[in-house]
């Protein structure tokens, strides 16, 4: 299988958006000009064979740039996710702090992206990792940033997945992460209430902190509510905007 670098444009930055059909992924992807990691959700699935063999397929039509997801940071979903990537990583896969470890065990000696979900804190330059089907009922793991990507690491993970953001609502602590993944190396996926209007803005604050590799999740702002499908025009949108920062600050 081949890298998910190859995904990224300039090696900087990839879209993440969903797809509700493989028709609809394949539009994505043609639009994103391959600079995307679509979207398929574990949680549309019956069973965790019938969600295999569905990013299988949606994998055999876009080059396997399939992002294996939770379905909105559904903690009960990660023994599914780590379950599926026994079967099929795709090229990047979704999970919560406590399952990295054990997801990425599960995809043998692959190579495979997994990034780890943190949330904000109301505290900057700290995250809470406590965000798995038990930890997230209990008190909080609050640790500094910079722990968290250590951390992180130990485990075979490969980025922060920041959620949720709730738009520009918590951009103090976002600069905070992003300064740390900055200086760590370490790569960073803002996601939650990301849209075309905060998309530039959310963008350009982790490339200006140095951010080896960004994966912007955009989901359900560019979903036409009426059939479903992502927009492909507000993809475009998006890709032209990913070329114009990255473009400024190599």
């Amino acid at each position: 299988m081949a890298s998910i670098f190859n995904h990224f444009y300039q090696n900087r930055v990839a879209l993440n958006v969903l797809a509700n059909s493989i028709d609809n992924a394949k539009d994505i992807y043609q639009a994103a000009e391959k600079h995307v990691l679509v979207g398929v959700l574990s949680k549309d699935y019956r069973t965790t064979d019938e969600a295999i063999l569905a990013m299988k397929a949606y994998g055999a039509a876009i080059e396997d740039a399939v992002s294996i997801g939770l379905g909105a940071g559904d903690s009960r979903q990660a023994p599914v996710v780590a379950e599926i990537a026994k079967q099929y990583p795709g090229k990047h896969i979704n999970q919560v702090f406590p399952y990295v470890g054990q997801t990425k065990a599960n995809t043998d000696k692959q190579d495979c992206w997994i990034n780890s979900l943190v949330t904000p804190t109301g505290k900057i330059g700290y995250v809470n990792i406590s965000t798995g089907p038990i930890s997230e009922h209990a008190e909080k793991a609050i640790v500094p940033v910079k722990s968290a990507i250590s951390l992180v690491r130990d485990m075979g993970g490969k980025a922060l997945k920041y959620f949720p953001m709730q738009g520009l609502a918590t951009i103090d602590e976002y600069k905070a992460v992003a300064k740390a993944c900055g200086e760590e190396n370490f790569a960073l996926e803002p996601t939650g209430s990301i849209d075309k209007t905060n998309f530039t803005e959310i963008l350009d604050i982790a490339l200006s902190a140095n951010v080896p590799q960004i994966i912007p999740h955009v989901y359900s702002s560019i979903i036409d509510k009426e059939t479903g499908k992502t927009n492909v025009d507000d993809v475009t949108f998006l890709l032209q905007q990913v070329k114009k920062l990255v473009d400024q600050y190599d």
